[in-house]
């Protein structure tokens, strides 16, 4: 029973609870309560997907009259052919899923950074380091001085990120040109309010879970709505910096812009949805504490309720 509630919810917390949460409208006002309810969720299915497997494997290795586990073939038995190929088979997916989280991790670091590593040597070469004479304007000079900030030749209004230790903060000349002060002031906050955070690796971490899990029981649903929130985020820290309605008009200026992939990029297909929501309901208080609250939950009730006989089993077997 430990395993099968452990796979169950892992099940669950894998496919019909993202779906259900990505439905839902409340987030836009608790983008970072969001966020730590998804990371919750994330790390609580990969912890019931590994309980399960080792759940399952208490049972599979009982220790003989010698003190030592026994093998697999010798539970058919005691445990009955079904029970024995269901228990086989999730302990093999368990473990699948561990060789594949692993290898997705490592995968998604490695191929992420050389990526960005390649476009901020691009960027540095063609880019300009700016003195803050451009266009003579008083955002643009407060900007520019960052030493993060590249300005690339483009008439295409546009403006990224490049995140990681030598972050880099892209623009077009075609956004400086476009833009107010305010507006080139929010873009930028933007910008660098993701290298700051480092959302990068909240982002990275959904990849690798959605790359770990079958195809048959993930969903793209929490990856999908990680991405929207983090860029929620970088947008409450331009608001407080410049106000919303610059932000707003700097966000559809910049929408059509498109950046490399491993960048975080200011416009993009969430724009209608952010710009609605700049003019929407501010953030709620108590929205975001029942998410941290619920977050809690998902952590603690379901290891308090399930993980209690599951220790005891790993007790006996050890203690065999």
């Amino acid at each position: 029973m430990t395993a099968l509630a452990f796979t169950i919810l892992a099940l669950l917390l894998v496919g019909p609870v993202p779906a259900l949460l990505a439905r839902a409208s409340w987030p836009l006002r608790a983008p970072r309560a969001a966020v730590v309810l998804w990371q919750s969720i994330a790390v609580a299915a990969v912890l019931s997907a590994f309980s399960a497997g080792i759940a399952i494997a208490s049972k599979l290795f009982v220790p003989g009259n010698d003190g030592r586990p026994t093998t697999l073939l010798g539970e058919i038995d005691q445990l009955g052919w079904p029970l024995w190929l269901l228990s086989i088979t999730v302990f093999g997916l368990t473990l699948l899923i561990g060789v594949r989280l692993t290898v997705a991790g490592i995968q998604v670091f490695i191929s992420t950074r050389r990526r960005r590593a390649y476009h901020r040597t691009l960027v540095d070469i063609l880019g300009v380091h700016h003195d803050g004479v451009h266009h003579d304007r008083a955002a643009a000079q407060a900007c520019t001085r960052a030493s993060e900030l590249r300005i690339l030749d483009v008439a295409q209004p546009l403006a990224y990120c490049l995140p990681g230790v030598r972050g880099r903060v892209v623009v077009s000349e075609g956004a400086l040109s476009t833009l107010t002060d305010d507006e080139v002031t929010a873009i930028l906050t933007h910008e660098r309010a993701h290298l700051r955070a480092r959302h990068d690796l909240v982002l990275e971490a959904f990849i690798a879970v959605y790359v770990a899990f079958p195809r048959f029981v993930r969903s793209r649903s929490a990856l999908d709505a990680v991405r929207l929130l983090i860029e929620l985020l970088a947008d409450d820290a331009a608001v407080r910096a410049a106000g919303p309605a610059p932000l707003a008009r700097a966000l559809v200026a910049c929408a059509s812009g498109r950046a490399p992939r491993g960048a975080l990029a200011a416009g993009g297909p969430t724009t209608v949805i952010r710009v609605r929501r700049l003019a929407g309901q501010p953030n709620s208080v108590g929205l975001a504490i029942g998410a941290y609250l619920s977050a809690v939950a998902i952590l603690v009730l379901p290891t308090i309720a399930v993980a209690v006989p599951w220790l005891n089993e790993l007790q006996r077997l050890f203690a065999g």
